[in-house]
């Protein structure tokens, strides 16, 4: 099927006729070629990738007779090739288009990678780093035997992961970089160079400098408050135990911390109930203004009005209870006093030898002694709530005592008034 026949014309496509035909050609004149690839197609049209090398065939003077062709069928290797170099290319349009910064150096330090958002990141372009030594005129003058170990270390295999670089832009921005250094190889394992990936942490860093601060914050507020502050974990022991606390209780940060309060701090009678708020707060239900006493180191009671307040983590899991205390031993023991005088008082009204009454803004009764009842005949039912001066005032007498007690409402008291009354019998 092939012997005697043409080979360009019969066995050649069309669009590499010129091509054989030129270097049989130059085969013919003595011009030998290695290495030229094309492509044959086989009987059925499979395509076979072929390199051939033509060499010059000559009769027994050295006269040119013909032509050589000794190929070999490199069709696999061409798909081998091809799909290397298609994870090539996507890896390097990976490596340009991430959103990391990339970079690569070779076995000198010098760079090989630079992607686009290294160059957005750092403002200097591909073209100013390619080639140039990376730690020699990227890095800050403190880092670069840092960088220089990590580097190194890569380049004998051992890679590091999470290393935090800092880089300065072009501009002169600041940086926080957190980098991987993976070694570089070839195809037979070689080692060529190391290739960093980073991720920009320098607003995490920003925001979390910025939470510790406030953590620091709050970590000041509650030791220094003028409040006695504690705070729970879920199963009930202290975590956190401030000064005021402290001073106010007798028992230092270090006798409570990781103790059951209810268990240690409370006493017995109060123990159910305090349990029940702490639960509640446990359980994302807080409790505002819950009275209950405490008692001193030395045994003193104090009595504290608690806001229970659930805490919680980061991810809004509940993790304890602060409660933010307010000592009103005080408070109780004036307010007590208080009461006790206003119970002192009335007491005194009601058992007075003397008719005592008294009305509100309105004119109406808010107090009816006894003796008033007894002499009068109206009981303390009849009278509350009712009109003085209409329903127990004759109404002759009505204008003037309406404009003495009008008077007294405007702070002007009146003294030594004869004031006519009737009973309920008359």
């Amino acid at each position: 099927e092939t012997i005697g026949k043409h080979l360009v014309s019969n066995f050649i496509t069309e669009e590499f006729k010129d091509s054989v035909q030129n270097v049989l050609a130059a085969a013919l004149s003595g011009k030998d070629t290695a290495n030229f690839e094309f492509p044959l197609f086989t009987k059925h049209g499979k395509r076979k990738e072929i390199l051939l090398n033509a060499t010059t065939r000559r009769g027994p003077d050295g006269e040119v007779t013909g032509v050589i062709g000794v190929g070999q069928d490199i069709t696999r290797i061409r798909e081998i090739t091809s799909e290397q170099q298609r994870n090539a290319e996507d890896l390097a349009r990976l490596i340009d288009t991430a959103n990391a910064p990339i970079f690569g150096v070779d076995l000198q330090g010098m760079v090989t990678e630079w992607n686009r958002k290294a160059a957005d990141m750092l403002g200097y372009t591909k073209d100013e780093t390619i080639g140039k030594a990376f730690v020699q005129n990227f890095i800050q003058p403190e880092d670069k035997t840092s960088v220089e170990e990590v580097i190194q270390r890569a380049m004998t295999g051992c890679e590091t992961a999470n290393f935090t670089l800092p880089l300065v832009s072009k501009l002169g921005k600041c940086y926080t970089v957190l980098l991987n250094a993976t070694t570089r190889r070839d195809a037979k394992g070689k080692i060529t160079g190391v290739v960093g990936v980073g991720q920009d942490i320098t607003e995490l860093n920003s925001v979390m400098a910025e939470s510790k601060r406030v953590a620091d914050d709050l970590m000041r507020l509650i030791e220094t408050a003028n409040a006695p502050i504690f705070g729970i974990d879920v199963e009930g022991k202290v975590t956190e135990w401030n000064a005021k606390a402290s001073s106010l209780l007798g028992f230092t940060k270090s006798e409570t911390m990781g103790k059951s309060l209810v268990g240690n701090f409370i006493t017995e009678e109060f123990k159910d109930s305090v349990k029940a708020v702490l639960r509640a707060a446990l359980m994302g239900n807080e409790t505002a203004n819950f009275e209950f006493p405490l008692f001193t180191k030395g045994g003193e009671k104090k009595a504290i009005l608690l806001n229970a307040t659930t805490r919680r983590g980061p991810e809004g899991e509940i993790t304890g209870v602060i409660g933010v205390g307010q000592d009103i031993t005080q408070i109780r023991e004036i307010t007590s006093e208080h009461e006790r005088i206003a119970d002192d008082l009335s007491r005194l009204i009601e058992t007075a030898n003397a008719p005592i009454f008294g009305v509100d803004l309105n004119g109406m009764v808010t107090e009816w002694n006894r003796k008033a009842a007894d002499m009068l005949g109206y009981t303390n039912e009849e009278t509350m709530g009712k009109n003085l001066v209409q329903h127990f005032i004759q109404p002759e007498n009505r204008d003037s005592v309406k404009r003495v007690l009008n008077r007294a409402m405007a702070g002007e008291e009146a003294a030594n008034y004869e004031l006519p009354l009737l009973s309920k019998s008359q």
